[in-house]
C-alpha cells in the first residue's frame, strides 16, 4: 500500500500561498503554517522574521469581516470561511503557545481584538478555536492585564466562565491566573461570586477545567489571608475538602495543581492545614511527581521549594521522607531539561536552607559535585539556580574546624572592636577549594546579572574562612573582580560584590587587607558610601571589617587625607536607615579602639563645630528603637572614653556637655542585654574620673 505524501513546503513559500486568492490554497497554506510550527520554536522564529504572523492576522481580520458581511446579507456562510477562521487562530495560538517571541508578534500584529471577535460567533470550532488561541496567549507576561474593575470586563468574565464549551470557561479561568494580583482585584472577583462557580467547575467540570479553576483558585488566594479564611469557613460548601480530595486525582496534573492550590492557601493562612497527614501527603505527593517524565515533573519540584520554604518543621519532614536523596537520584541522571535542572536545585537549596541535619545529608551524598557541575551548564537559570543552592549549603557550622572557630569567638567577646560576623557562616571555608571557588569566579562576568548575584551571593558564604585557602580566591583573580563588580551599573551587583569583599576581609591578616585596600582605594570606597542605602550598608560593613582595631588597618581610614573618615561622617549625620547608621557607627567604633589620633578624629566627625547638644545625631541613635544602633553607639563611647587613655578624661566631658553621658544614665536598664552591659562600663569608666 503506498505511504501518504505529505507536503512540507519552505517558509517562504508558504508565505506566498497564504496571499492566494483561492481559499482552499489560502486554507491548506494555513494548516502546513500550523502544522509546521507546533512545538518546534527554531520554525516559529523562522517564521516570524518572515512575517508569517502579520500575513496570517490579516487573513484572520479579513475573514472575520467577510463574516459579518455575509450575516448582513442573510447568507450561510461559506464553510471555507469558517475552516479558515479556525486555522487561522490555530496558526496563531500556535505562534504563541510557550514562546513569548510569538505572543509579542500576535500582540504587534493586532490580531488579538479579531481572536476576541470569534467567540461571539455562531460557529462552535470557530469559538473554540478562538478560545484555545486566546488561552495560549494569556499564558505570557507580555498580555496586557485584564481590568476587572470595570463592570462590563466582570461581566464579559462571568459570561466566559458560565460558557458550557470548555474553552471558553477555561480562557475566562485563565485570564484570571494571568492579571489577578492585587487584594483589590481578589476582592471584586469574591464578590462577583467568581469563587462559587470555579468551585463548582472543580467538582463538576471537564479535566481541562478542573485545571483552570485550581490555578484561578491560587491567584485569587494569594497572599489574601481574608479570603482564604472566607473560602474555608461556611460560605462555600466543602471548600478545602474538594481540594484537598484531588490529591488522589488519577491524572498528576490535577493532583501537581491541587498541591499547589493549597500550598498556596497554607503559606497565605499558616493556621490552615496544620494536620500532620496532610503536610506529609503534599510531601510525598510532589515527590512522587518528580518521577513524571513531563512538565509535571518539571514543576513539581518549584511546588515542594514553595512548600518546605522557611520552614523547618516541613523540612524536617521531607528529610524524613528521603527528600535529599530522591532529589540527588534525580540529578544523578543527567541530561535534565533546564527548567527541571533548575527547579531541582531550588528544592535542594531549600532543603538545606535551615536545617543542619538536611545540609549533613547533602554533604555524606557528595551532591556537592553535582551543584558544581552545574555551575557550568547552557542554561542561566541552572546556574543561578546552583549558586543558590551552594550558598545554603555553605551555611553550615558543623563542617567547620572547631579550634577555628572557639578561638574566633573568643576574640570577637573579648576585643574592643566591632566585626560584621556572618555568624552563620564560620564554617565556609570547608568550601574554599578549587573545584568550588574557580566556576564561582567565572560566573562573576556571566552575561546575566542574576547569575552574578547568585555567583556573589554563593562566593560571600564560601571566603569566609580563617585560615591559608583565602589565597585561593586571590590566585584565581577572585578578588580583583569583586573590586571590579563593586563599581558596576546594576545595583545589585555593587551590593552583592561589597557584601563578598566584607566577607573575604572577616579576619583576614594585614597582608590580604593591605591587598584589598590597594586595589580599592580610599577614593573609591568613600564614593561607595554615597550611593542608594543597600550599597551604602555593604560599603560600611566593608570598613567595619577592614578596620579590625589593627593600628596598620585604622590607618586605612585616614588615607588621602580621610577620604573615608569624613564620608562616613556625613553619612551618619543624615543615615536613611538604622543599618546604615549601625555599620558606621561599628566603623568608628573600631577606630576609636586606635590611639588617641585615631580618637580625637572620631570625636570630630560625632560633633562636628556642635553648637546644640540636640544637634548631635548620638542621642537620637541612643534613643533608637533599634537595639543594634544603640549597641554600636554605647560601644563607641566605651572605646573613646577607656581610662588608660591620656585623652579620655577630656572626651568625656565633651560627652557630658553634650548630653550625652545624661542619656546614657537612662538606660542602665535598656532591655538589651549588650546595650546594659556596655552602658554600665561607660559608667563605671566615667566614675574613675570622679563623675558621679
Amino acid at each position: 500500500m503506498p505511504s501518504a505524501t505529505v507536503n512540507n513546503h519552505r517558509p517562504s513559500e508558504l508565505l506566498s500561498r497564504l496571499a492566494s486568492a483561492e481559499p482552499e490554497v489560502k486554507l491548506r497554506a494555513l494548516r502546513e503554517v500550523k502544522n509546521q510550527i507546533i512545538g518546534n520554536r527554531t520554525k516559529k522564529l523562522s517564521f516570524i522574521k518572515l512575517g508569517a504572523v502579520p500575513a496570517v492576522a490579516g487573513i484572520l481580520a479579513d475573514s472575520a469581516d467577510d463574516v459579518i458581511d455575509y450575516n448582513n446579507n442573510n447568507c450561510n456562510v461559506n464553510n471555507n470561511i469558517n475552516n479558515i477562521l479556525v486555522q487561522s487562530a490555530a496558526a496563531l495560538g500556535s505562534f504563541a503557545c510557550g514562546f513569548d517571541a510569538g505572543v509579542q508578534a500576535v500582540l504587534d500584529a493586532g490580531a488579538f481584538p479579531n481572536l476576541l471577535r470569534l467567540l461571539s460567533n455562531s460557529n462552535q470550532k470557530v469559538v473554540d478555536a478562538g478560545a484555545r488561541a486566546l488561552r495560549m496567549i494569556y499564558q505570557s507576561k507580555l498580555v496586557p492585564k485584564y481590568d476587572f474593575l470595570q463592570q462590563k470586563n466582570m461581566e464579559f468574565l462571568i459570561s466566559l466562565l458560565n460558557s458550557e464549551n470548555e474553552n471558553v470557561s477555561g480562557l475566562g479561568a485563565s485570564i484570571i491566573t494571568h492579571s489577578c494580583e492585587t487584594s483589590l482585584e481578589q476582592k471584586v472577583l469574591f464578590d462577583a461570586g467568581i469563587l462559587r462557580r470555579l468551585n463548582s467547575l472543580l467538582e463538576g467540570g471537564s479535566l481541562s477545567q478542573r485545571y483552570s479553576s485550581l490555578e484561578s483558585l491560587a491567584s485569587i488566594f494569594k497572599n489574601n489571608s481574608e479570603l482564604v479564611s472566607k473560602f474555608a469557613g461556611a460560605e462555600i460548601e466543602r471548600p478545602l475538602g474538594s481540594i484537598i480530595d484531588l490529591l488522589k486525582d488519577r491524572y498528576p496534573r490535577t493532583r501537581l495543581l491541587a498541591c499547589m492550590c493549597l500550598i498556596v492557601i497554607r503559606n497565605t493562612s499558616p493556621h490552615l492545614l496544620q494536620d500532620i497527614g496532610v503536610k506529609s501527603k503534599l510531601i510525598h505527593i510532589l515527590l512522587e511527581l518528580l518521577d513524571d517524565p513531563g512538565q509535571v515533573g518539571d514543576e513539581a519540584s518549584f511546588a515542594f521549594s514553595s512548600l518546605i520554604a522557611q520552614k523547618e518543621d516541613l523540612q524536617k519532614l521531607a528529610l524524613e521522607a528521603n527528600a535529599i536523596d530522591k532529589l540527588h537520584h534525580h540529578l544523578q541522571k543527567g541530561s535534565l531539561r533546564p527548567r527541571r535542572y533548575e527547579g531541582i536545585l531550588l528544592a535542594l537549596a531549600d532543603m538545606c536552607s535551615k536545617l543542619e541535619s538536611c545540609r549533613s545529608k547533602f554533604l555524606s551524598l557528595q551532591v556537592l559535585n553535582l551543584v558544581t557541575d552545574a555551575l557550568t551548564d547552557d542554561s542561566a537559570d541552572v546556574r543561578t539556580a546552583a549558586c543558590i543552592c551552594l550558598k545554603s549549603v555553605t551555611r553550615s557550622i558543623k563542617v567547620c574546624n572547631v579550634g577555628n572557630s572557639f578561638a574566633v569567638l573568643v576574640l570577637i567577646f573579648n576585643a574592643n572592636i566591632a566585626y560584621e560576623m556572618p555568624i552563620q557562616n564560620l564554617s565556609a571555608g570547608y568550601f574554599m577549594n578549587e573545584m568550588v571557588v574557580v566556576p564561582l569566579v567565572q560566573l562573576f562576568l556571566d552575561p546575566s546579572t542574576s547569575v552574578q548575584v547568585a555567583a556573589l551571593g554563593a562566593i560571600s558564604n564560601v571566603v569566609v574562612d580563617f585560615t591559608t585557602h583565602k589565597c585561593i580566591f586571590v590566585q584565581c583573580g577572585g578578588m580583583k573582580q569583586l573590586v571590579q563588580l563593586a563599581t558596576s551599573m546594576e545595583s545589585a551587583v555593587r551590593s552583592n560584590a561589597l557584601w563578598a569583599l566584607k566577607n573575604f576581609v572577616f579576619l583576614a591578616d594585614n597582608r590580604l587587607k593591605e591587598g584589598v585596600f590597594s586595589e580599592l582605594t580610599a577614593s573609591l570606597l568613600s564614593s561607595l558610601i554615597y550611593p542608594e542605602p543597600s550599597v551604602q550598608e555593604q560599603a560600611l560593613a566593608l570598613v567595619r571589617n577592614l578596620v579590625d582595631g589593627c593600628m596598620n588597618s585604622v590607618e586605612f581610614m585616614f588615607a588621602e587625607d580621610g577620604l573615608i573618615l569624613g564620608a562616613i561622617g556625613r553619612q551618619l549625620q543624615n543615615a536613611s536607615k538604622a543599618e546604615i547608621g549601625i555599620q558606621g557607627m561599628y566603623a568608628l567604633c573600631n577606630v576609636a579602639s586606635g590611639n588617641e589620633f585615631h580618637k580625637e578624629a572620631v570625636m570630630h566627625q560625632l560633633f562636628p563645630q556642635m553648637v546644640d547638644k540636640n544637634e548631635s545625631f548620638m542621642i537620637n541613635f541612643l534613643q533608637s528603637n533599634d537595639s543594634q544602633l544603640r549597641t554600636a553607639t554605647v560601644w563607641t563611647i566605651v572605646n573613646l572614653t577607656c581610662p588608660s587613655s591620656p585623652g579620655a578624661f577630656g572626651r568625656l566631658v565633651k560627652l557630658r556637655n553634650a548630653g550625652i553621658v545624661s542619656q546614657i544614665k537612662h538606660m542602665v536598664n535598656d532591655p538589651c542585654v549588650d546595650v546594659k552591659f556596655r552602658v554600665r562600663t561607660v559608667l563605671g569608666q566615667s566614675m574613675a574620673f570622679g563623675d558621679n
